[in-house]
């Protein structure tokens, strides 16, 4: 290990902080002392998708990172983001039943929201109803970006003085978790429509930060958070304002980073960086490694003429070499995943591995000629420019080619940027299509049912009646997650034999900051949910 870098090691996805000393002292050009952090996330707001911001319609890790600052939750993960989550707007929270259908929330009765409004337990049945109520007015058009799913469990929400009780359809231990996500965010009803998204850039929440976005060209150029004297809470926000600057690419970032314009570099760091961060002797830089739950997969839409037929998808799943996409793409900031769920969540099962055992030519061929296909298979693999980095090329490039030499596919892939990439995937027009997955919480339920689920997240036509109506369920009712495991083994064995999703490999966090910028080990936590409210300017010693 690099003197200067910083390795959090991974207990059940727990963050576990380490410390190091380092030398010399930087600073970042933001405005009154800001700590400035650099992303190459990009936001967007395009007429296919007007409301980037909107917790009735956001439903990506940037998007989200942005919430989390800025709209308060009834819950909320634990610092590290393993384990159960805590209080946050809430009093307190718990299952008044033994079947886990009837959750209880009292509400802090010292709430506002940023512009001084009192949070009342109305705004918060107001906020989950709206979330539901868009997502019916969207889905039928294929609006909806899926982030209903985490509340759709919801039958009713009723107020009973300070308390908010939720009345489930059906038994669901891992209910908290999702009301600590951004789908549950608490909004001012005087400042978002019942029906309609709130388009641009706006955020109104009860949350440690207030949000003022510089938007140009519909894009959003920076992102300032200041401190909302409203709040109340359990986040002790260290700085008092906090600049996002969004990248084109990770090298811009990281010229940025050396020659002190911004103060850390969050998602994503390229290969080549971590390794010559690694390397390099400027001990005014820290580089910090994090366990991470991040995922990469391939998503099919199972109704397109060419992949309809499941052996087509069982030879795709047969030719893959994810050791050799590692290898030559991603190096030490990755790791192989044969299932949804990463090695690290309990439930975890090497399904796809015990499915097809090592990549082989022959046995794609004997798939495919069992199943009466014409080869090559004809097929694009549709990525994303923008939104996982830069190596998303590479990666696709090395994957047309492993799928190409074995004769059985001629493969093209085509690029597009995320803001027109995901509304396309949303109406089902890739067939075959690169995606990444960052948890809203770290249980296997959430690398499960956001895929399989009625109302998933990919609009996928794909359905198993075992999955929905009896696996996912079963599992639901044990508050005890390893007493979840059959259900959810035998869930991931389906995957692989149907391969609606082909997974490809999990990653961890990287961050790089000037070394006199504190609280960096925790600036993430276990599910990828930045913490801008960590980060302080003082000298680490």
């Amino acid at each position: 290990m690099n003197r200067k870098t910083l390795v959090l090691p991974a207990v059940i996805g727990l963050l576990a902080p380490v410390l190091a000393a380092c030398g010399g002292s930087g600073s970042g050009d933001g405005s009154d002392g800001a700590i400035v952090v650099g992303t190459t996330d990009g936001f967007t707001a395009s007429k296919a998708a007007p409301a980037p911001f909107d917790p009735a319609y956001a439903y990506d890790a940037g998007s989200w990172n942005i919430l989390r600052q800025t709209v308060q939750t009834l819950m909320r993960a634990p610092r590290g983001g393993a384990g159960e989550p805590v209080p946050e707007a809430a009093e307190s929270c718990k299952f008044t039943d033994t079947g886990n259908q009837r959750y209880d929330c009292e509400l802090r009765d010292d709430l506002a929201f940023s512009n001084g409004d009192k949070v009342t337990p109305a705004d918060v049945k107001f906020s989950i109803e709206r979330v539901l109520k868009i997502h019916k007015l969207l889905a039928p058009k294929k609006l909806s970006s899926g982030v209903a799913g985490l509340i759709a469990n919801v039958e009713n929400v009723e107020v009973m003085g300070k308390h908010v009780i939720f009345h489930l359809k059906t038994s669901d231990a891992t209910f908290p978790h999702k009301l600590a996500t951004p789908a549950a965010g608490i909004v001012n009803p005087d400042m978002y429509d019942k029906t309609k998204l709130r388009d641009g850039f706006q955020v109104d929440g009860s949350g440690p930060y207030s949000l003022e976005a510089e938007v140009k060209d519909n894009k959003l150029v920076k992102a300032v958070f200041t401190k909302n004297p409203h709040y109340k809470g359990h986040l002790t926000g260290k700085t008092e304002t906090v600049e996002l600057r969004p990248f084109g690419t990770a090298d811009q970032m990281g010229k940025a980073l050396k020659s002190g314009d911004i103060d850390m570099m969050a998602r994503t760091l390229e290969t080549q960086q971590i390794k010559q961060l690694t390397a390099d002797a400027d001990d005014s830089i820290d580089l910090v490694e994090m366990p991470g739950l991040g995922i990469r997969y391939l998503g099919f839409e199972t109704d397109a003429p060419v992949v309809k037929n499941k052996a087509v998808r069982q030879a795709m799943a047969q030719l893959v070499d994810r050791g050799a996409i590692i290898s030559q793409v991603y190096g030490a900031a990755a790791e192989p995943l044969y299932s949804l769920v990463p090695s690290t969540i309990a439930g975890h099962t090497n399904s796809f591995r015990n499915e097809y055992g090592e990549p082989s030519v022959t046995k794609a061929k004997g798939i495919l000629t069992k199943a009466s296909i014409t080869t090559p298979v004809k097929l694009t693999l549709n990525y994303t420019t923008d939104h996982y980095g830069e190596g998303t090329k590479r990666e696709f490039e090395l994957l047309q080619k492993q799928l190409n030499d074995s004769g059985l596919f001629d493969v093209k892939i085509k690029g597009t940027p995320w803001g027109d990439f995901r509304p396309t995937e949303l109406k089902g027009e890739y067939a075959v299509y690169g995606m990444g997955w960052f948890p809203d919480f770290p249980d296997a339920d959430n690398f499960i049912a956001p895929f399989l689920d009625e109302g998933n997240f990919l609009n996928s036509p794909y359905t198993n009646s075992e999955i929905r109506d009896e696996l996912i369920p079963q599992s639901r009712r044990e508050a005890d997650r390893i007493a979840a495991s059959d259900s959810l083994e035998r869930i991931q064995d389906i995957v692989a034999k149907d391969v609606p999703v082909l997974p490809l490999w999990q990653g961890k966090e990287y961050v790089a900051a000037r070394d006199d910028i504190t609280g960096v080990e925790w600036a993430f936590n276990a599910s990828s949910n930045l913490q801008l409210w960590e980060l302080a300017r003082g000298m680490k010693g």
